[in-house]
């Protein structure tokens, strides 16, 4: 079968199209023909060696993807060959609090990830996907959409009335824009485009901040609710918007802290947390009845996500390089296999 791995070093220069066997699915396991992988930040990351500069190699990156069953191990029931999987990113996660063990057995690393044509998982490390979606769609689940449910959801518990503060036009901010909608919340979104702000708008969100006009954006937002406050903020930035979410977070409300896309370490101020009683909540994907939750919600609502391009498996460099360039309105795909 074909793989797209990193091999000896790290790095967009060492991704390179090998020929692997074809796994067999032991004991509580089932085989997965991949059709289609999405890619993340964290890939990126972990392919230049960034996320984890001790991750053993060769990998085969992408954390999300999806495809069919078409063979199963001992104790599985046939009848989940033919069924369309996309797999977990933590593959031990269930439901509940998150453990040392489940945050460690991750696809895309140190796990095998979905850039290949077939790949074993464990029964419970796999759920079905909306039947509206196409491959390629469904493929953008298991990381960005469900980390944004997470932290709107199973952990923010977003209510009709609420106002979100979403970053961009990521994936996860995209999500959370339909999320936060679907249940009945207004949402400001910040965008460093104008462009892009306009499209934001046209996909629901109430207003748009364009930050590269307004670094004070955090109290630009504050004004927007009347001086209160949004009620929970998408965290994408990390250090470099923190301070600024932290303007923009009402009393007693919280930041879902996700991604680390303007830095990850920075001096905080620790006395708007306090004094404002703001829960900071750091958001790890999340598990398989969430996933399971969103896509019944996605399925309810007919949502479907935005996709910017879509490569084949022997041009997967560049839509690594695509994802680096930051040029992208969406989510940014590879079809693995037929």
């Amino acid at each position: 079968m074909r793989a797209f791995v990193v091999r000896e070093a790290f790095g967009l220069e060492n991704l390179a199209l090998v020929d692997q066997a074809v796994p067999e699915p032991g004991p509580g396991q089932v085989r997965v023909r991949v059709s289609a992988a999405s890619l993340n930040y964290r890939d990126l990351l972990m392919v230049q060696g960034h996320y984890n500069p001790r991750q053993p190699l060769p990998l085969v990156p992408a954390s999300d993807g999806v495809g069919v069953i078409d063979a199963v191990g001992a104790g599985v029931k046939p009848e989940r060959v033919g069924q369309r999987v996309a797999g977990m990113f933590a593959q031990g996660w269930i439901d509940g609090p998150p453990d040392h063990a489940t945050a460690r057995a991750t696809l895309g690393g140190p796990l095998p990830g979905m850039l290949q044509e077939w790949i074993v998982l464990d029964e419970a490390g796999v759920a079905s996907v909306p039947e509206h979606l196409s491959d390629v769609q469904a493929a953008t689940l298991p990381c960005a959409a469900l980390t944004a449910w997470s932290a709107l959801v199973t952990l923010g518990g977003v209510r009709p009335g609420d106002t979100v503060l979403v970053q961009g036009s990521g994936g996860v901010s995209s999500f959370a824009l339909d999320f936060a909608v679907a249940a009945g919340a207004r949402v400001i979104a910040t965008t460093r485009s104008a462009e892009k702000a306009e499209g934001l708008t046209q996909r629901g969100a109430w207003k748009t901040v364009v930050t590269s006009d307004d670094p004070k954006w955090g109290k630009t937002v504050r004004g927007l609710t009347g001086g209160r406050g949004v009620d929970l903020v998408v965290e994408v930035g990390g250090a470099g918007t923190f301070a600024q979410s932290m303007r923009a977070v009402r009393l007693g409300g919280t930041v879902a802290m996700i991604g680390v896309l303007a830095g990850g370490r920075a001096e905080v101020d620790m006395t708007p947390v306090l004094m404002g009683q703001v829960k900071v909540q750091g958001v790890l994907v999340g598990h398989r009845a969430g996933f399971e939750a969103m896509c019944r919600c996605i399925e309810q609502h007919r949502l479907e996500p935005r996709v910017d391009s879509v490569f084949p498996l022997a041009e997967a460099r560049a839509a690594f390089e695509r994802l680096g360039s930051g040029a992208q309105r969406g989510k940014i795909c590879v079809e693995v296999s037929d």
